[in-house]
């Protein structure tokens, strides 16, 4: 049986082992080649050809875009199936990578079964399907199984999550009402301030407050439903900022999750949101935040 190669390219660390796991887990025998940025994986693609392309689109050196562009300009890669995994879900971003030819599209963050759905569609129009669904497992994992597996596999069964609320916020809108019992007197509404973003999870997304903001890392504030962030979950922070509304995705994962009130009911929860980006563009933008002064340095419900 002939290998499937799949070259997995991405700046995050992080990011590629979540890819790679999910390719083992549901492709047994699958040959997974990685790089670093699109100039890492152009090199590679100059000494090897492969099945499919799983590639990130914002990287220093060279972006995801632009390697593909020089891909469909080689005869070697012109028709290799080419997956962009990117935060830039944009409508003027699709069209772009559409134009540029790409395959498919997986938006940041993703959940394994969505991954998987696109990598077997992808290997199936390029013909390489049968050669790993014989050995596949029966049934894909779920999005929970996955963060679960996920986190077992990097922390050995030691990682500490919050259990679910007895009872979740009645909708969207009311994500940052003030808890009752904190000031009864008082209607609900929503904290202001420019330290404000929005958290994309798998499963969907959250308000959050941006308690403290460093170059490595955000201290986020959340209001508790049913959607129950996990630790070492993947997820991507828009930020909007400034006049212009200038909007960054900041690519990371959930480092922490707590309890923000010492109770165990507690409303509010409080995550520590890891950044993988390395792109400079990105750091420049992290840089200018801080400095503006835009995190809140401080924050309770109740305020």
């Amino acid at each position: 049986m002939s290998k499937v190669s799949v070259l997995v390219v991405d700046d995050a660390t992080f990011i590629r082992d979540l890819v790679k796991k999910g390719l083992r887990d549901n492709f047994p025998g699958i040959q997974i080649e990685e790089a670093v940025n699109g100039r890492k994986a152009q090199q590679l693609l100059g000494r090897q050809a492969v099945d499919l392309i799983l590639c990130d689109w914002e990287m220093p050196e060279m972006s995801g875009l632009e390697l593909l562009t020089w891909c469909r300009g080689e005869e070697a890669h012109k028709i290799t199936p080419f997956i962009m995994v990117t935060s830039r879900g944009d409508k003027e971003n699709v069209v772009q990578a559409i134009q540029a030819g790409v395959s498919d599209y997986i938006g940041k963050p993703f959940s394994n079964e969505q991954l998987v759905t696109k990598v077997k569609k992808a290997l199936h129009r390029a013909g390489k399907l049968k050669a790993l669904t014989a050995s596949a497992p029966p049934k894909m994992l779920s999005t929970g199984a996955f963060a679960n597996d996920s986190l077992a596999a990097l922390t050995g069964g030691n990682a500490e999550v919050i259990k679910p609320a007895a009872k979740a916020a009645a909708s969207p809108a009311a994500a940052f009402a003030k808890p009752e019992a904190a000031k009864p007197a008082k209607a609900a509404a929503a904290p202001s301030g420019r330290g404000q973003g929005q958290l994309r999870l798998p499963g969907g997304s959250m308000a959050c407050v941006i308690k403290a903001l460093s170059l490595k890392e955000a201290l986020l504030v959340v209001k508790r439903t049913e959607l129950l962030p996990q630790v070492l979950e993947s997820a991507v922070l828009d930020l909007e900022q400034g006049e212009a509304a200038e909007t960054a995705r900041l690519n990371g994962y959930l480092h922490a999750v707590a309890a923000l009130e010492p109770k165990p009911d507690s409303e509010w929860l409080q995550l520590t949101f890891k950044f993988v980006d390395k792109d400079p563009q990105k750091l420049d933008y992290l840089s200018r935040l801080i400095a503006r002064g835009t995190a809140q340095k401080h924050f309770s419900p109740g305020a």
